[in-house]
């Protein structure tokens, strides 16, 4: 689906105390960010509307969020959700930035001087036709970039058959060993799961959510 452009949503996203708007320029320093740089650093690649870091970085203050999308349109979403949910609680958003960036480009952004403790990949763009398969944020070179600044795991959740096998191919080839798989996360306990508007309609139309825990084996 094509978003059409806003023109009002750089300007609104200008204004956030929470926006990173040059992300290039945070290379390197990423923890610096935040106030408080020794906790725990989530990075959620491809946050879309914000359906996910909206709830999980109001429901854990000890950790630092991420979140980074490549459109203003999406972005700006993003913003206002984060804004509700911590008005809803009676906080501030201190805990969260927001960033616009190119995932497939992340290397312009990160490298290996950056700490990540987790990334969250969450209902990503399949891109089911061959040639645009290299695409995929979890394809072997999107991976290999991740594993330059990532100390952690790698949380990765989609309701679409081929890219969750194909990323298992994916993973391995990158040297990821896979600590947790299952391919109906809502049958699952024990899981902490953040259940977006995509996650919702999925499940409505019967559609099992595949989700895995994956980390760098140190073998390449």
């Amino acid at each position: 689906m094509r978003i059409r452009h806003k023109p009002w949503a750089k300007p609104e996203l200008e204004a956030c105390p929470f926006y990173i708007e040059s992300p290039q320029e945070q290379k390197g320093r990423w923890c610096e960010a935040f106030a408080d740089s020794t906790k725990p650093l989530y990075v959620e690649l491809g946050c879309g509307k914000g359906g996910f870091v909206s709830q999980a970085a109001p429901a854990h203050p000890e950790a630092n969020f991420i979140a980074m999308d490549i459109k203003n349109e999406m972005l700006v979403l993003a913003k206002r959700k984060l804004e509700a949910a911590y008005e809803a609680i009676g906080k501030t958003p201190e805990n969260v930035r927001i960033a616009i960036q190119n995932i497939e480009r992340i290397d312009l952004a990160w490298d290996e001087n950056d700490r990540a403790d987790r990334i969250y990949i969450n209902f990503c763009n399949p891109w089911p036709k061959k040639r645009h398969k290299k695409r995929r944020l979890t394809h072997t070179r999107q991976l290999l970039n991740y594993k330059k600044f990532l100390k952690g795991e790698i949380w990765f959740k989609t309701d679409d058959d081929e890219l969750f096998e194909e990323s298992l191919e994916y993973f391995a080839e990158a040297g990821f060993k896979v600590k947790f798989l299952t391919r109906d996360l809502h049958s699952e306990t024990g899981i902490e799961n953040f259940v977006t508007e995509h996650e919702k309609m999925f499940t409505e139309e019967g559609k099992k959510i595949k989700f895995l825990i994956a980390e760098p084996s140190g073998e390449q």
